[in-house]
């Protein structure tokens, strides 16, 4: 989960939702800049953190908050295989980028455990044969995970409320091409330098639950706490 402190308590965006907006932004890239397969990597990227299940699981601190994503120390990697292997059952390309995914999630783990190890491997092979049996080169399978990344990037900036004040600007990737994207939060909306989307104005949200209690003595009681929070959506207006 992501969570926020905001006045009252936390503000707890589901991991899922965090995708979907993703996949939202992704839906406005403009279409002489779509990479291969637009659409199924829409797919992959709506469905790239199914494994999160804020239900399941410890999802609390030590101290009894909220355990935001960042803060995960360990890979759990019967969680990790089995989103890698559901993928698939959505079609190659889905599941060679969010193989992808993972591992650039965990490369730099490597050597932690043999498990470990060949996981990794496992997924540097996958993503092989499934570039040979899609019949596309490895430029084009990085091609099309620099813009997942992107747009996963992007709606983590705006789920973890990181948009700087006072109009200055945020890097979201720097493309393979030498092209940086930046965000800038001003008083028309949210604008992205340069422009990559078709629309002059659109308009994407994600929705937020809110808690007014710090501490939690069980997942149980976190569990039950978020089944009855309020919820908000949260709407960003982009304008060129």
């Amino acid at each position: 989960m992501i969570a926020n402190l905001y006045e009252k308590g936390w503000e707890v965006i589901y991991h899922r939702a965090h995708a979907l907006l993703a996949a939202q932004i992704a839906g406005h890239w403009h279409p002489e800049k779509r990479p291969l397969r637009w659409l199924e990597t829409i797919a992959a990227i709506s469905h790239h953190d199914d494994l999160e299940k804020e239900w399941e699981g410890n999802h609390l601190t030590e101290a009894g908050a909220p355990l935001d994503f960042t803060l995960a120390k360990e890979t759990d990697l019967s969680k990790v295989r089995r989103l890698t292997q559901n993928a698939r059952y959505r079609g190659r390309w889905v599941a060679m980028l969010i193989s992808m995914h993972m591992s650039f999630l965990s490369e730099g783990k490597r050597g932690e455990s043999p498990e470990l190890n060949s996981f990794l491997d496992e997924q540097l092979q996958n993503q092989e044969q499934w570039r040979h049996e899609l019949n596309v080169t490895k430029d084009e399978a990085a091609q099309a995970y620099e813009f997942f990344q992107w747009c996963d990037r992007l709606s983590l900036i705006l789920c973890n409320r990181e948009l700087p004040v006072g109009e200055r600007a945020l890097e979201i990737a720097t493309l393979s091409d030498g092209k940086r994207y930046d965000v800038i939060q001003s008083s028309d909306g949210v604008t992205v330098q340069p422009w990559p989307f078709l629309e002059e104005k659109f308009t994407v949200n994600v929705e937020a639950s809110y808690l007014e209690q710090l501490k939690f003595d069980s997942n149980d009681e976190l569990t039950q706490a978020l089944v009855t929070a309020p919820i908000k959506t949260l709407v960003w207006t982009f304008v060129r």
